[in-house]
This record gives C-alpha cells, sequence and structure tokens, in this order.
C-alpha cells in the first residue's frame, strides 16, 4: 500500500469557507481600470463583458479570482484595461450585490444599469418588442375558433 505524501486529500484542497468578504471596504476604480458587466461566460477562465464607457471586451478572470470567486451573467466586475489591447481587458474583482448598488447610489455606474437581474443591458433588445408578440382575442373571435 503506498504511503501517503502529502498533507491532505480533497477536502483540504476545497479549505475552509472563507467568510471574510462580509464587510470589505469598497474598491473604486482607478486609472487604467473599468466597471463592466458581465455578459456572458465563455469557459477557459473567460467572459464577455459591457463596459460602462460602452466597450464590450473579451475578460480574463485572474488567476487568485479562477475557481475561488464565481462570476455569473449579469454581475457587476471590475476590469483592468490593456494598454496594447483594448478589445480585451482583465477581471479585477467582482462586487457583491450590496456592493454594487452602492457605487450605484455614490454615481460611480449609470442610472440605466440593471443589478440584480441575470441578463445584461446588452441582452434585453429581444425585450423591447416582445409587446408586439401578443395578439389580443376578443370573446367573439374565440367562439368562432
Amino acid at each position: 500500500m503506498p504511503k501517503n505524501k502529502g498533507k491532505g486529500g480533497k477536502n483540504r484542497k476545497r479549505g475552509k469557507n472563507e467568510a471574510d468578504d462580509e464587510k470589505r471596504e469598497l474598491v473604486f476604480k482607478e486609472d487604467g481600470q473599468e466597471y463592466a458587466q458581465v455578459l456572458r461566460m465563455l469557459g477557459n477562465g473567460r467572459c464577455e463583458a459591457t463596459c460602462i464607457d460602452g466597450t464590450k471586451r473579451l475578460c480574463h478572470i485572474r488567476g487568485k479570482m479562477h475557481k475561488k470567486v464565481w462570476i455569473a451573467a449579469g454581475d457587476i466586475v471590475l476590469v483592468g484595461l490593456r494598454d496594447y489591447q483594448d478589445d480585451k481587458a482583465d477581471v479585477i474583482l467582482k462586487y457583491m450585490p450590496d456592493e454594487a448598488r452602492l457605487l450605484k447610489a455614490y454615481g460611480e455606474l449609470p442610472e440605466n444599469t440593471r443589478l440584480n437581474e441575470g441578463i445584461a443591458n446588452g441582452l434585453d433588445e429581444e425585450d423591447e418588442n416582445a409587446a408586439d408578440d401578443y395578439i389580443e382575442f376578443e370573446d367573439e373571435d374565440i367562439d368562432k375558433i
């Protein structure tokens, strides 16, 4: 039987539930950084996000956050812009829902940003025309069918 040479198994790698995120200081953007809302996850540690300046960028999730901080579509994140690639960025920080509400209250995020919904601003063009899909029937029309 082989001797265990490691320091533990799967449960050690999982670690404890680190709840130090409860009361952290609100981080504002600096130069070279921008707020963004995740449109969709692409896999392989990447996501597509619409930045507040209106640009859609391919974002790479940094290694410190990879498999530790789960990012979903609609989340507000802080991205670091690249000097040499304008269409790509790096996710630096994910804001919790209450932090995102505070950012909106401080005026850092625009008023038309939808915070607590799974879809981001860029995907709701279909919803605007959804009212045209419904057909009103009167009782007489239903009786004829």
